[in-house]
């Protein structure tokens, strides 16, 4: 039976999640090829379209990084497929050299690219505002305010690039991403099988003679999809009053909320902007003639506030324009019903009101984030801190690893970016002669800490790289990556070892161990501390909840705390594994979070030899 989001039946209502109805709106237009590189809150969408992949009549990859997925995706669309490639909103920055020259060269066979951006920073390094990604590249905009929006953004979005041969941005927020909400299905397009390349230089080829042509081609371009913004049924306006709002994004239903709640929806005239760029210009100006105020809806950015303050300007319009100025409407965070509540009321010059925000009932438990039970990487971390020191420099990468940030283990002192803690972590070495251990993921090594390990040992820098290797993408939901096990992904994977890759790159000094072996990889980590210049430890083990999710792996038999000794308290501290519970009858195991490592048994042994010792 057919996956229910490859049901060809038009007028059919599901409850999607917003991700789901971006998938949903691609198959909808007949989507042909589908590359990503996973990250919240994208993920859901690379996700859905894996498990779908057996059934749809589409190509699906995990690519190896975003720059890789969007090289992927524009080499299909040139040649005539229609192409997805998906990211979080960081992912772009990483894939911003191909996609400046994207919109140069075209996409015949129609491409999106979806922004998944992160206001809040939910499970993000920063709040960035990728809708000046779009305006930077010229590339169309669309921006949906919910699940019914979102899948059929997706397909109008994919059909334009067709039409006009340029790519398109959808860029959503978290809260689109993650919310749920009923959707009716269209019509699933079937498309004819891509035709393949056809040779035009002057158009694909962007050396300078030919680049020059082809921005000029692409200004034209965007002034077409500029009538198209105008006239878009994503653009609308409603209502009546010498007060406007004009409002984009999820900030459209935020107003929605705000107005049904305060009933002051006959106070103001209301520009919804789902097509953002390029700008409806001739829209919005008509809009804020008639008004004598208008309120600017928009997370982050001042983007549409700026451009509109400059439309009021070249043309003379006598209009208040009110956007970040106002103290409920922040540069950085979420908006909320609350925020434009509050927004609304003073414009209209009401007194501010009281409104309950959803508070947690007292009570409840929380769970910080914090490394698993059984993580590897804590054994990994534990052994470098007990063979290193605390006066080590660690610099950190982008995963779950991450979280090593937290005492006991102190184990990210900087961090930048994906892939930056072999090349920023020899950058620290240098300038100061300190001992520096750089931590990276499997997946974030194959994405992009590779070409820094080759720069390590081509300047011939004095690094310890710490490969945590864990067999997945663990952060983002357990996506593969090449290195994982082929039996993840079926027989027709290919698994890249990445030892082989460290010898490849140069490294003569690499060691491969268990970290769950507290032996092995304290004598691997000595053995290393003792030599200078670029060394690598793969510290291997898959991800416990990964190993039983995906390989069949059952936990072993759960740990137990037999007597109440010193040691069993030390053991608590010093790794603050989340399996451990302090009761009033002492140190205890909950044996539904321990995974059976068994790495307390080994520490508890260790520390019971260094009393000895002493």
């Amino acid at each position: 039976m057919a996956h229910p989001l490859l049901a060809d039946s038009p007028g059919m209502k599901k409850l999607l999640l917003g991700n789901e109805a971006i998938v949903r709106g691609a198959i909808e237009a007949g989507i042909q090829v589908v590359t990503c590189y996973p990250g919240t809150p994208s993920s859901e969408v690379p996700d859905t379209f894996f498990r779908l992949s057996p059934e749809g009549d589409f190509f699906f990859e995990y690519s190896a990084n975003e720059k890789v997925a969007l090289e992927v995706g524009g080499g299909a669309a040139v040649s005539g497929a229609m192409t997805l490639t998906t990211m979080k909103h960081v992912g772009v920055n990483v894939a911003a050299d191909p996609l400046m020259t994207l919109a140069y060269v075209g996409t015949p066979g129609g491409m999106v690219l979806l922004s998944a951006d992160d206001p809040g920073c939910h499970s993000s390094q920063n709040e960035q505002d990728n809708r000046y990604y779009a305006r930077l590249a010229g590339m169309p905009c669309m921006e949906p305010s919910s699940a019914q929006e979102a899948k059929d953004m997706t397909r109008d979005a994919l059909n334009m690039s067709r039409e006009m041969s340029a790519p398109f941005l959808l860029r959503t927020t978290t809260r689109v991403n993650h919310l749920r909400g009923p959707v009716e299905y269209g019509q699933i397009a079937r498309l004819a099988p891509a035709e393949g390349f056809k040779r035009n230089p002057a158009q694909f080829v962007p050396i300078p003679a030919f680049a020059r042509r082809m921005h000029v081609d692409l200004l034209a371009k965007l002034e077409k999809l500029r009538e198209m913004a105008e006239k878009s049924v994503y653009n609308k306006v409603s209502g009546n009053g010498k007060i406007g709002i004009v409002a984009s994004g999820i900030c459209r239903a935020y107003l929605t909320d705000a107005l049904a709640d305060t009933g002051l929806g006959d106070k103001f005239k209301i520009l919804e902007l789902g097509f953002t760029y390029p700008l409806p210009a001739r829209m919005i100006t008509e809009f804020i003639t008639s008004v004598d105020k208008v309120l600017i809806l928009e997370e982050l950015e001042p983007f549409l506030e700026n451009e509109i303050r400059i439309l009021a300007q070249k043309n003379r319009i006598d209009v208040e324009v009110v956007g970040k100025d106002n103290p409920n409407l922040p540069l950085n965070g979420e908006y909320s019903t609350i925020n434009v509540t509050a927004a609304i009321r003073e414009i209209l010059g009401l007194d501010a009101v009281a409104v309950e925000n959803c508070e947690a009932a007292e009570g409840l438990p929380t769970r910080p984030p914090n490394l698993c039970a059984g993580c590897t990487h804590r054994a990994a971390y534990y052994a470098v801190k007990k063979v290193f020191g605390p006066e080590a420099v660690c610099s950190s990468d982008i995963g779950c690893y991450t979280l090593g940030i937290l005492p006991p283990l102190n184990a990210a002192d900087f961090l930048f970016c994906m892939g930056s803690s072999v090349s920023a972590g020899c950058g620290a070495a240098k300038a100061a002669g300190q001992t520096v251990i750089g931590f990276i993921g499997d997946s974030t090594f194959f994405h992009s800490g590779i070409t820094g390990l080759v720069n390590a040992v081509f300047n011939r820098h004095n690094i310890l790289l710490v490969i945590l290797d864990n067999s997945t993408t663990a952060m983002t939901g357990h996506q593969p990556n090449p290195g994982v096990e082929t039996t993840a992904l079926g027989p027709s994977s290919v698994q890249i070892d990445i030892e082989s890759i460290v010898k490849g790159c140069g490294v003569t000094e690499v060691r491969t161990v268990s970290p769950l072996n507290q032996k092995a990889i304290t004598s691997a980590l000595e053995e290393l501390k003792a030599i200078d210049g670029v060394r690598v430890l793969i510290a291997k083990d898959p991800c416990p909840l990964f190993a039983r999710r995906t390989l069949g792996k059952k936990p072993a038999r759960a740990a137990y705390v037999e007597n109440q000794t010193e040691e069993v308290l030390t053991v608590m501290e010093e790794l603050a594994c989340p399996a451990f519970e302090k009761t009033a009858g002492g140190v205890e195991i909950n044996e539904i979070l321990c995974s059976g490592c068994m790495l307390c048994l080994q520490l508890t042994k260790d520390i019971k030899a260094r009393k000895r010792s002493s």
